[in-house]
């Protein structure tokens, strides 16, 4: 294996294994890396060039896989003790860590209508995710005609996060209600009940890659700013509430902690 092939591999574990952390964008950290523009540009490229695509999707794909099982693993662990609490309060602290540079790439340069209108549109988008009952897209293992078409539909919606910089797939799990039961699934290797949200992931990344490439283009104000507004309408969907006793200052910290985390990681990209 050539360097430039183990170099793909090692980016995609690192990419794909901290998606698994609400907060953190795949999108933004695939540009912090240097790998954003020729993913997005072998998956819009795929058909017109399959076998240039392929080549590379796969080092990657195959190298985001192991990434996402080993971090999967470890932060279900991380639930199942005293550390849950204040992992929660990290994810908390790493969404509103990337806020600034969704701003900055925004390029606000006086408040206007649109300043303020498109950010209310990301967050009527996560009014309208919490209105979704409970667990609605959860993988359950049921193959019936209705569920596999739920399924199909939320991991379509699951792809904008993937694509997109900016916006944590891990966060959009949370904001559909089933991230804990991915990451249990991931880290046992359960795959059978994520194959029909899987295919919609991977439908999704193709009919939205370009759509969505484009908009960063031509609009590129406008999209930051909408996802602006989904990153703020989120954040109480994350807050897991008041902890008790030395919780609170172990809160404080993690979410000290994952702020800075990701403020430093998308000044990089900057």
């Amino acid at each position: 294996m050539d360097r430039d092939n183990l170099i793909t591999i090692l980016k995609g574990m690192w990419i794909g294994g901290t998606m698994t952390v609400p907060g953190v964008s795949g999108g933004s950290m695939a540009m912090i890396l240097g790998v954003y523009d020729r993913l997005i540009s072998s998956v819009s490229s795929f058909f017109r060039n399959p076998g240039k695509s392929m080549s590379f999707l796969v080092r990657f794909v195959l190298g985001a896989g192991v990434g996402m099982v080993l971090f999967s693993r470890f932060i279900s662990f991380l639930f199942t003790t005293r550390a849950d609490v204040p992992l929660r309060f990290f994810f908390l602290g790493a969404v509103a860590g990337g806020v600034p540079m969704i701003y900055r790439e925004a390029g606000i340069r006086r408040i206007s209508l649109g300043a303020v209108a498109y950010p209310i549109i990301g967050i009527l988008g996560v009014v309208i995710l919490a209105l979704l009952p409970a667990g609605l897209f959860a993988p359950d293992g049921s193959f019936g005609p209705g569920a596999v078409l739920i399924q199909l539909a939320g991991g379509v919606i699951i792809a904008v996060g993937l694509v997109l910089p900016g916006i944590s797939v891990s966060q959009m799990l949370y904001m559909l209600g089933i991230y804990e039961g991915i990451i249990k699934n991931i880290s046992t290797l359960n795959i059978l009940p994520l194959i029909p949200l899987g295919a919609g992931v991977l439908g999704g990344i193709f009919l939205t890659a370009k759509v969505l490439e484009g908009l960063m283009q031509r609009h590129p104000q406008p999209t930051y700013l909408i996802i602006l507004g989904f990153m703020f309408g989120s954040l109480p969907e994350l807050f897991p509430g008041i902890p008790q006793g030395i919780d609170i200052v172990y809160g404080v910290i993690a979410a000290a902690l994952g702020f800075a985390a990701l403020y430093v990681m998308a000044g990089k990209e900057g």
